[in-house]
């Protein structure tokens, strides 16, 4: 199973990126919503993936995931598991994954610092 995902370029703060720890952090309602899919699956994690798609070059790919590839790296917050492709990696470093709900859409939202355009439907980004 595949998950969509939406995406918005991070604000900067004056013409500084603040650093992160890891490549990738969740927020707390990223985190509660993993964890249910994992659980509800019986799967070990989510992996993010970066594909050539869409009308401004690139999108993001959620799969379930059991094991790491070769050069994949693994972020472990608040007990889930999330393992990154290493093809997606330089374009997630510093990326907070969200997890937004309203009355129209359920969706996972990447607030990523190296966007630097998105198309109009927040499908695809350019790096």
């Amino acid at each position: 199973m595949t998950f969509g995902a939406t995406v918005r370029a991070a604000t900067r703060a004056g013409s500084r990126l603040k650093a992160s720890r890891s490549v990738l952090t969740l927020t707390p309602s990223a985190v509660q919503k993993v964890s249910q899919l994992l659980t509800d699956k019986g799967s070990q994690g989510l992996k993010v993936s970066v594909k050539t798609r869409g009308c401004n070059g690139l999108t993001y790919v959620l799969d379930y995931c059991d094991y790491a590839a070769k050069f994949d790296e693994v972020v472990e917050q608040d007990g889930v598991k999330i393992f990154i492709d290493s093809k997606a990696l330089m374009t997630l470093i510093g990326t907070e994954m969200d997890y937004s709900t309203d009355k129209l859409t359920s969706e996972f939202v990447f607030n990523n610092p190296n966007v630097k355009g998105t198309c109009g439907c927040g499908e695809s980004f350019s790096v």
